[in-house]
């Protein structure tokens, strides 16, 4: 087995490596002056079984040509197997027509991956589960669910007594998996999408008077969503609402955003790297996802269920 890291995230690639004691591969992901990526691999791959590991965070396009590059030298290089493991799918927002003449990126992206010649993928709670059937090779969607409610056992004496959120009708089935695992009550938040990046709280569904509240979603991009959705829950008469996230996409002024708004705290996993004006905010923390994604590494490597991590 081999680990191969472009420079999405190379924190996270490193913590893998250390988990599963296996040094990361030898070699040069670099630009030409006119911004092309350039691939080398400085170690011989041939007939090895090799994961990827690159996040397809901002800048979106050149961490995703990067991941299609390095799958191109692999296989070129007569590796065995490639898997590509993308803690944070990008485009996966894009599931689906929305109206007419409006593309279906997140199926564009699996095409790209599948043909540059990936054999198999690892990724980490994707938007929707339909994502895994634009691939036809064998795709792995780990959950963070089990993660986040290790880290709330961690933060809170009581779990029984919170009240887990779904931010949005959407993410009902994700919040009652964390909330059957800690046995806590549910609520949803109806919220209207006005325009993409834009909503508003329609409704609150469920009895959040004076209760602990966690928010709990797959992505936080502008976080303005999760901000006015933490005010409604406070103003419904809410003790306190933090929000749990797996990807922390947090694009232009999320920081602040969450810094000013009633939010207790944002917890999110490191499937995407943050830089230094987020990792300050005191509100905003990280939970590492690299002991799991390492175990689901070394499953496969094994050809041992993945599944199992989360019975």
């Amino acid at each position: 087995m081999k680990l191969l890291a472009g420079n999405s995230n190379r924190t996270l690639a490193q913590a893998v490596s250390k988990h599963l004691g296996t040094p990361l591969t030898h070699a040069q992901v670099k630009r030409f002056a006119d911004n092309e990526v350039w691939v080398t691999i400085d170690e011989n791959v041939r007939g090895e079984d090799v994961f990827v590991i690159q996040s397809t965070s901002y800048p979106a396009n050149d961490n995703l040509m990067e991941l299609l590059i390095c799958i191109d030298a692999l296989k070129r290089a007569s590796a065995k197997r490639i898997t590509a493991v993308m803690p944070y799918y990008g485009y996966a927002r894009q599931d689906r027509k929305t109206g007419g003449r409006t593309p279906i990126s997140a199926k564009l992206v699996a095409n790209l991956i599948t043909r540059a010649g990936a054999d198999r993928v690892l990724t980490m709670d994707l938007h929707s589960g339909q994502i895994q059937g634009f691939f036809d090779i064998p795709t792995d969607n780990l959950l963070a669910a089990p993660l986040m409610a290790q880290d709330i056992a961690a933060h809170y004496a009581k779990t029984s007594e919170l009240m887990i959120v779904s931010p949005d009708v959407g993410g009902v089935v994700r919040a009652l998996a964390l909330a059957s695992r800690l046995g806590a009550d549910l609520a949803i938040v109806d919220k209207r999408r006005s325009a993409p990046g834009r909503s508003e709280v329609a409704n609150i569904i469920g009895d959040v008077a004076d209760r602990r509240l966690i928010m709990f979603d797959d992505i936080a991009d502008s976080a303005g969503t999760l901000c006015s959705a933490a005010q409604s829950l406070i103003d419904a008469g809410a003790k306190e609402v933090s929000a749990y996230v797996t990807h922390g996409v947090l694009s232009g002024a999320a920081s602040e955003r969450v810094k000013s708004s009633v939010l207790k705290e944002l917890v999110i996993t490191d499937t995407i790297e943050q830089p230094e004006h987020i990792t300050a905010v005191g509100k905003i923390r990280q939970v590492s996802c690299a002991g799991l994604i390492g175990e689901a590494i070394r499953r496969i490597a094994n050809e041992e269920s993945v599944s199992k991590l989360f019975d």
